[in-house]
């Protein structure tokens, strides 16, 4: 009996998920699609000042929009899966360390990492650090990852430029960044208007 009650909760955990956008490289079209994921990010935005063409960008980059995105397995021989290279998890591929650092200092102790609107609070937060630390442009989405994926510390010591595989996905995010931004230069009025104001006008 209990074996068939954990399947049939696992069926209906995995019918609640929430599926990625249809169009990845549309910032309007995963907003309408997603009309609570514009106010989560909006929200974000103007709590951290963070773009959120660029918090957008982070998510596509880390998870794909995937909710319970996890690092690919390493390989033993080639073959037989081996152990994950991290705990990253979650739309924004947060680390439980710094996933608690994160509800530690905003007081969101009951956050989720496959929560989208808690994964875009926790990306403008880190940037807002990025920021703060690093001195770096809230626009700036090309050294924002670096820092994002180095960590403050290792953004300072340029541990990054080691890594030329690195830098060409930090230009890549600040590409999909640029793009996003000037989508949403087109329906960001829209979208923030209620289904009333869609409706009428």
């Amino acid at each position: 009996m209990r074996t068939v009650l954990a399947v049939a909760f696992a069926l209906i955990l995995s019918a609640c998920a929430t599926a990625p956008p249809s169009n990845t490289r549309d910032a309007c079209g995963i907003f309408e699609e997603h009309r609570d994921w514009f106010k989560a990010a909006k929200k974000s935005e103007d709590r951290w000042k963070i773009p959120m063409s660029v918090s957008l960008a982070f998510i596509g980059q880390e998870s794909a929009f995937q909710q319970k995105a996890k690092p690919q397995r390493t390989r033993i021989l080639g073959i037989i899966p081996g152990p994950r290279p991290s705990d990253a998890y979650g739309y924004a591929q947060a680390l439980k360390g710094t996933w608690k650092d994160y509800k530690r200092d905003t007081g969101n102790t009951i956050s989720s990492r496959s929560d989208f609107a808690d994964a875009v609070d926790f990306i403008g937060w880190y940037n807002a650090r990025s920021v703060k630390e690093n001195r770096i442009a809230p626009n700036d989405a090309y050294n924002l990852y670096l820092a994002y994926h180095e960590g403050q510390g290792g953004f300072r010591q340029k541990t990054f430029t080691k890594k030329a595989w690195l830098i060409e996905v930090a230009r890549g995010v600040q590409s999909t960044a640029t793009q996003y931004e000037q989508q949403l230069q087109r329906c960001e009025k829209t979208l923030g208007r209620g289904w009333l104001r869609r409706l009428l006008f």
